[in-house]
């Protein structure tokens, strides 16, 4: 059975991994790296992220708390990561979150 994202969910992980002209970026010197979260009415939410390695496989991660799903709908996500050489950001991702029964 394939796993659903439901409303107020804790401790769901999102992984995304920084490229650059589908290169992987090397984030293990990044002083800055988050998430930002678009819930379904519009609102952001920006989380900071972890380097899910040493940062050598430019993949980065965030597990939600509490509050963070209290939405039922679609979502939108969007890594980003500040280097000294630049800026760089992930795809958007786009997930539903469901409802309780």
């Amino acid at each position: 059975m394939a796993s659903e994202i439901h409303l107020n969910d804790v401790g769901t992980r999102f992984l995304a991994t920084i490229k650059d002209n589908n290169v992987v970026v090397n984030v293990s010197g990044a002083p800055y790296l988050n998430f930002t979260f678009k819930k379904p009415d519009d609102s952001l939410s920006v989380k900071t992220a972890t380097l899910y390695t040493n940062g050598i496989d430019g993949k980065i991660y965030y597990d939600t708390v509490t509050g963070d799903l209290n939405q039922a709908g679609l979502y939108k996500l969007q890594g980003k990561v500040t280097l000294v050489n630049g800026t760089f950001y992930t795809d958007i991702y786009t997930f539903q979150v469901y409802n309780n029964l």
